[in-house]
């Protein structure tokens, strides 16, 4: 690979969590996904089911008071304003795909449009094991991987 080649390959950012807690997963979760709007970017959040996207939306409401970040749930059609975060499942449109917040076990779109993955991981087995499964397909596929031990 070139060095051109490389620079267009996404950076991977692992924030694995102290706790074992789904709350303090997601309030981490909304205060990132609060720092990536600010920052003048957009996300798709990757929710691993419907219900944890519903969980993610009205969280965003509610974590932070006097906290604003437009966002919906992605239902196949593109939002009504440019900049919303949207949430939803595995069909990532084009224009959302810079920077995507993955909540879920699957391997997000690791090619461009795509610039950044960040996975959030609690200190459970499972959510760990699955975490060390995609830092693997990662790898092989030759990104840049940092962790962040929060």
């Amino acid at each position: 690979m070139t060095a051109a080649t490389d620079s267009a390959l996404p950076e991977v950012s692992f924030y694995v969590l102290g706790t074992y807690d789904q709350q303090q997963r997601q309030e981490f979760a909304c205060k990132l996904i609060e720092k990536i709007y600010r920052s003048g970017f957009f996300c798709y959040v990757l929710a691993e089911s419907a219900e944890q996207a519903e969980q993610i939306d009205k969280a965003l409401w509610t974590f932070r008071a006097g906290s604003f970040v437009p966002h919906q749930i992605y239902r196949g059609l593109p939002p009504q304003y440019p900049g919303t975060v949207l949430i939803g499942g595995s069909e990532i449109p084009d224009a959302w795909r810079g920077v995507i917040v993955n909540l879920s076990s699957a391997f997000p779109p690791a090619e461009p449009p795509t610039e950044r993955i960040l996975e959030i991981l609690d200190n459970s087995e499972e959510s760990k094991q699955a975490g060390r499964q995609r830092y693997r397909h990662y790898q092989q596929v030759g990104l840049s991987i940092n962790t962040h031990k929060m």
